[in-house]
């Protein structure tokens, strides 16, 4: 029987190769793991563990909150209170971050996540997942604030993902290329499964809601037409359209096989860059995506160079495959929004 890798294994090798996950980095990685392990197993139950519906509140984003939100977002805030290797959370689900309760030991990470990606599809039974960002805590920083978590994605040193679809899989990287990890039931524990997951450069398939056409910029609709023409139009290609609206998913089949993935600003609130979130959601898929060969902008720059503003600051997301990202990013370069 061939040697199976577990995450911890892989983390030490990691190590061993790069010298870029000391051991608090490593235990905090695997803390995040487990408490992903504990999320899929509520998610598993669905209505045997009433977790299905609403909880008849809201988040700070104004948005009903289903009782898989709240108790995802419970899971990872308890599971990473009293490890030391943290200074502070942020969670999309709370308006404010999350210091470490005194009683504690500290450590020089900041990790951030959305608990429970993909809410709309919990009661119909479709892949939904968890997201998460770990950054280094400023130098000097004894009582972390929002500011110190107003990183550039370029300087996240660890990202990643679960899915708990058919299989549960942990998607992550640390800097160098991308793993893939599925959840060995029976025994408990992460399996390395895909080494080094890249993406294509060409794709025949895109991911948008296409029910807010009507409200797009020029460029995406010039782009999206051309797509929709197939091969009578001037891309003289036939491309396929999926959407699972659940970002994890729709990047995970990415990262499988390519594609693009679009959440661009329109014309509903001028005002709002996007919907998706800068910190939670477009950075750390931004880092996988890239070191996966990717590429990832919010239409005119690269989404890991942009400074954040506020802890819940929203933006325009292209990202997947290289070559369609950078045809779309130039149509929003020739012309307009």
């Amino acid at each position: 029987m061939a040697r199976r890798t577990t995450l911890t294994q892989y983390l030490i090798e990691q190590q061993r190769q790069h010298d870029n996950i000391p051991g608090d980095l490593r235990l905090l990685i695997e803390v995040v793991a487990r408490a992903c392990k504990a999320i899929a197993h509520h998610v598993s139950k669905g209505a045997l563990g009433d977790v299905l519906g609403v909880a008849g509140s809201e988040n700070v984003q104004g948005e009903v909150q289903k009782k898989l939100d709240i108790l995802s977002n419970e899971i990872l805030l308890e599971a990473n209170e009293w490890g030391g290797n943290l200074a502070a959370m942020a969670s999309e689900e709370l308006e404010k971050i999350h210091p470490i309760p005194n009683r504690y030991p500290k450590g020089e990470y900041l990790l951030l996540f959305d608990p429970l990606d993909g809410s709309s599809n919990i009661d119909v039974n479709v892949s939904i997942g968890t997201i998460f960002s770990v950054l280094r805590c400023p130098d000097n920083i004894e009582s972390p604030s929002e500011q110190s978590f107003l990183q550039e994605g370029s300087r996240q040193v660890a990202a990643g993902y679960a899915v708990y679809g058919p299989q549960t899989v942990l998607v992550l990287t640390t800097g160098n290329g991308v793993q893939s990890f599925t959840l060995d039931r029976e025994l408990g524990s992460w399996v390395l499964t895909t080494r080094d997951m890249k993406i294509p450069e060409d794709t025949h398939e895109y991911s948008i809601n296409a029910s807010n056409a009507r409200h797009w910029y020029p460029p995406v609709t010039r782009y999206i037409d051309e797509l929709e023409a197939g091969k009578d139009g001037p891309r003289g290609e036939d491309f396929n359209m999926r959407w699972i609206a659940s970002m994890v998913a729709d990047v995970n089949r990415i990262l499988t096989r390519g594609g693009i993935f679009m959440y661009p600003a329109d014309k509903r609130d001028p005002s709002r860059p996007g919907k998706l979130r800068l910190m939670y959601e477009a950075n750390p898929m931004a880092f996988l995506v890239e070191q996966a060969g990717g590429a990832a902008t919010n239409g005119t720059s690269r989404i890991l160079d942009l400074k954040p503003q506020h802890l819940h600051e929203r933006v325009a997301v292209f990202l997947g495959s290289k070559n369609e990202v950078e045809r779309v990013t130039q149509y929003h370069a020739e012309g307009g929004h």
